[in-house]
């Protein structure tokens, strides 16, 4: 699968990170999330940013790679910055008037916009080293080791396993739509968007219907197997440790 590829071929299995337990990389990465997203100001959760992207760069990750991740949250965060900037605030840093509309810039408005980027940008960052870092798979089995609900875990697993194929065939379905010239107008083009959807949304769910037949007859009782849970490693542990301790103390300068 193409999809499937872009997105795995980028995990090294020499890089030190993939060598830790994923139970430890995951609590790492929640504790450091927890104080980004506490943070007052924009110095930490832009240093664990940076951080991150550097672990990234260490990794080889392509930098388009790195773009089409941060697209969707940075875009996000870029209009909750412009919402701020325009409609929240008490400090007016400039005022104009275009076509008769009366336009105000805020300068608190806009410092909160900021801190709600780096907020963003940091705990985007640590997701996106985490998943470069381990293997699906691993990532599964230590959110089933948290205890997180494992409808969730087997839902997110099925999902992983048929993302990749309807995008896809959605690539195929829109390739053949646009040599067709189904996207030569914008009626053309609504239409053959909604043929698109529709046509992936029936095959999303003749799909379901199948996996669950399959699964039945495999002897599905309700649960997935997940890896085995191996014992912790104490040097795992200590760097753990080390790397939470640093992050409170300086959260907390």
């Amino acid at each position: 699968m193409v999809f499937h590829k872009c997105f795995s071929e980028h995990f090294r299995k020499d890089h030190f990170l993939s060598k830790i337990d994923a139970r430890i990389k995951l609590l790492v990465v929640i504790v450091l999330v927890l104080l980004v997203l506490s943070y007052k100001g924009m110095f930490f959760p832009l240093l664990v940013a940076s951080g991150a992207l550097v672990l990234c760069m260490n990794m080889h990750i392509p930098l388009r790679v790195l773009l089409l991740r941060f697209a969707q949250p940075l875009f996000i965060a870029l209009v909750v910055l412009v919402m701020k900037f325009f409609f929240s605030g008490d400090e007016v840093l400039f005022s104009g008037n275009i076509l008769g509309l009366e336009i105000v810039g805020y300068r608190d408005g806009l410092m909160e916009g900021f801190r709600i980027v780096s907020r963003v940008m940091g705990g985007v960052s640590l997701v996106i080293a985490l998943g470069f870092a381990t293997p699906f798979l691993e990532f599964a089995g230590a959110l089933s080791w948290l205890r997180v609900p494992k409808q969730f875990v087997e839902i997110m697993m099925f999902a992983y396993r048929y993302l990749f194929m309807f995008l896809d065939d959605g690539v195929t379905i829109y390739s053949a739509q646009k040599n067709r010239l189904g996207y030569s107008g914008i009626r053309k083009g609504l239409h053959s968007f909604g043929v698109l959807t529709g046509t992936l949304v029936l095959r999303g769910i003749e799909q379901s219907q199948k996996t669950s037949e399959a699964m039945v007859q495999r002897g599905y009782t309700g649960e997935l197997p997940t890896l085995g849970e191996s014992p912790f490693k104490t040097g795992e542990i200590i760097a753990a440790a080390v790397c939470v301790i640093c992050g409170v103390m300086i959260w907390m300068i």
